[in-house]
């Protein structure tokens, strides 16, 4: 049994911690709004914290699933003084590598092991404890963080040096990026060429247009359903550090850049917290 602090306990985060407690750890909870701690705690048990500095004092890992790198310097800071010496920092957030390498450097001047743990697999994967989980840091703290991590993660993989997490995340945002456009045209066409969509689905999903998006979102891309999943607003954070990393390395992404542009168009059609598969309501509004 681990002393285990996480903090955010949204749709991935408060799933993620219930692995946790279920799999016999000690675990400590902190949220924003206490109201969401406290629900957490009484349904699955364990301790509520006032501040990220309460939670991690005596914690063997701190782990975080928030918002941004803001959010996660300012969990960081309040814990790492509070942390002992041979602690785990683990940060599932969807991040920058620029703060993964600041984080890992802060964090080893102290003897703090800290591991840049972005995840893919959505809430679904978090609900069911099959995510997948990118990890950059050294490979002593990946391998103390595994029995961890095997809670929640049905593939564990450490990718290299501090920040590489964050960019083999931003290798999966891209190349979602490309499928989900790819397959919202597609659609789109399939209707404005009056054939059957479920049919045409039925024949290429068998063949190698097939794809996670198009087995698990074409149907509700053709209905319009678009209240659940992965927030466009999210999809554009995580984008704008894709297209930020690709202006310092040199990279060339122009279908990420131009699907950032789409995004912007269905977040002003009021889709901001529609699923990444909405990409199909631009092409389907009224011209």
């Amino acid at each position: 049994m681990s002393r285990i602090v996480f903090i955010g306990l949204g749709v991935m985060g408060a799933p993620m911690a219930r692995h946790l407690s279920a799999a016999g750890h000690d675990v400590t909870v902190f949220n924003r709004s206490p109201a969401k701690a406290a629900a957490w705690v009484a349904r699955h048990g364990g301790k509520t914290a006032g501040d990220a500095a309460q939670a991690a004092a005596g914690a063997d890992a701190v782990i975080t699933c928030v918002g941004n790198d803001a959010d996660v310097r300012g969990v960081f800071d309040a814990a790492l003084p509070h942390l002992a010496p041979g602690a785990l920092f683990i940060d599932h957030t969807t991040a920058s590598a620029h703060l993964a390498r600041a984080l890992y450097a802060e964090g080893e001047g102290k003897g703090v092991g800290v591991l840049d743990a972005p995840v893919s697999g959505g809430q679904a994967g978090a609900e069911a404890g099959r995510l997948t989980i990118m990890l950059g840091g050294a490979a002593g703290d990946v391998a103390k963080a595994e029995p961890l991590l095997k809670a929640y993660g049905g593939a564990i993989t450490h990718i290299g040096p501090a920040g590489s997490g964050q960019l083999a995340k931003m290798v999966n945002q891209i190349c979602i990026a490309g499928v989900l456009q790819g397959l919202a045209e597609g659609l789109h066409f399939a209707g404005a060429a009056g054939l059957d969509v479920e049919k045409v689905i039925g024949a290429i999903s068998k063949g190698a247009a097939q794809s996670w998006q198009m087995e698990n979102r074409w149907r509700t891309m053709r209905d319009g359903e678009f209240d659940f999943g992965f927030a466009v607003d999210w999809m554009r954070k995580d984008l704008g550090l894709v297209l930020a990393e690709a202006r310092a390395n040199g990279a060339s992404t122009p279908v990420a850049a131009l699907v950032d542009q789409f995004y912007a168009e269905v977040q002003a059609m009021g889709g901001a917290r529609w699923d990444t598969s909405s990409l199909i309501a631009r092409l389907e509004r009224p011209r």
